[in-house]
């Protein structure tokens, strides 16, 4: 005969292996660098690249990463230690990525219009570092609150 204290006990030991899964899912820390370094860059070419070049680099850059983003925007294998299931780790990663990737360029190009207004020199490289130094650093954490607000 179980308890009522056991059955609360084993509830929660249940609550807490699946909030260990969750908290696996997500996209690698190289993943997260790649892009703050991608980020910093595009920044450095907008300062002194030709807008064409800019436009082709970007284009090839978005090619580049839907490859590599497919095999990981899932979220089933931010670590080597777990692979999530599909039915655990929900079908709602790759569309928070991306709204995450969309509010990071938000505050990309606000962040260099208000350098630029306030007369900085070279804005987009000041605020494609800073973003990108954020993306690099905190990219799991921001994903990981993300999905929280989103509920995904």
């Amino acid at each position: 005969m179980v308890t009522p204290d056991e059955a609360d006990a084993a509830l929660a030991a249940v609550e807490r292996a699946r909030a260990d899964v969750a908290a696996e899912v997500g996209l690698p820390r190289g993943y997260w660098w790649g892009m703050g370094v991608a980020w910093a860059l595009f920044g450095l070419l907008a300062e002194v690249g030709d807008p064409w070049v800019t436009t082709a680099v970007t284009l090839v850059f978005g090619a580049a990463h839907s490859v590599v983003a497919s095999r990981l925007l899932d979220g089933r294998s931010r670590t080597r230690r777990v692979r999530v299931s599909a039915a655990a780790a929900g079908r709602r990663t790759a569309p928070v990525v991306v709204a995450v990737l969309l509010a990071l360029v938000a505050l990309t190009v606000a962040a260099a219009l208000a350098l630029d207004a306030d007369g900085a020199g070279r804005p987009a490289l000041a605020a494609g570092v800073a973003v990108g130094v954020l993306i690099g650093g905190g990219g799991p954490e921001i994903l990981r609150g993300a999905r929280r607000l989103l509920h995904a």
